[in-house]
């Protein structure tokens, strides 16, 4: 998922999409196609949209990896990008392009059941946070908390779910025009009680977001400069 404009990292991706910014010498997307093949999985795709066609030499740096273009991208929310990649949704991963992934074990094609990668949490977070009962989520709060499993833009989906995802996907944006959603609220809001969505604990560190200027010059202190 890589068609978003960015607009938390003004000025940085005024010229550039985010996942292409460099974070001490790495584009962010490197880290996550690079640690997925890790995990022996090349059949990648990358939906873009915002100037889309810095992207194109991915196709030719990562043999498997295509491109998906997004032309709904600037008028609509996310849910138009996993919309035009919708014939892919069977036994997949789901990431946002714009993550810094540390530690491939995270990104393991191996799963039985549909879920998000999350850390748990005991401070306050505005993150979004999952309420899990018996290892299946049960609620999720937008506006975060405390206490809980803090949700992270990696999911997996397996066949029977990805096709269900899929019908609702097309239902929302075709029948019903629902088009400033995003795309996971779809199973987590609604239609909840069709889904039996687990989840993937991971440790602070093995992944960052990076979501606005400040939080990258900590990271990378040569973006000072942009500030």
């Amino acid at each position: 998922m890589a068609a978003g404009f960015g607009k938390r990292l003004h000025p940085v991706t005024l010229q550039i999409p985010k996942p292409l910014v460099k974070v001490n010498g790495a584009r962010m997307i490197d880290t996550i196609v690079r640690n997925l093949r890790k995990n022996h999985i090349t059949e990648i795709y990358v939906v873009v949209g915002y100037l889309q066609e810095q992207f194109t030499s991915l196709e030719e740096e990562y043999p498997g990896l295509k491109i998906i273009c997004n032309p709904y991208y600037n008028t609509c929310n996310n849910i138009s990008s996993l919309y035009v990649a919708r014939e892919y949704l069977e036994d997949v991963i789901i990431l946002d392009g714009d993550q810094i992934i540390y530690n491939p074990d995270i990104l393991s094609p191996h799963f039985e059941r549909s879920g998000y990668n999350c850390i748990w949490t005991e401070k306050c977070t505005h993150e979004w946070l999952l309420s899990v009962k018996e290892g299946i989520i049960c609620s999720c709060s937008r506006s975060g908390g405390e206490k809980g499993w803090q949700l992270f833009s990696v999911s997996r989906w397996t066949a029977e779910d990805g096709q269900r995802l899929k019908r609702h996907l097309e239902f929302e944006f075709e029948e019903k025009h629902n088009r400033q959603i995003f795309w996971d609220d779809i199973a987590l809001f609604c239609y909840p009680d069709q889904y039996r969505l687990g989840i993937y604990e991971m440790q602070s560190g093995d992944i960052i977001e990076i979501d606005s200027l400040e939080e990258l010059v900590v990271i990378d202190a040569h973006y000072k400069l942009k500030i």
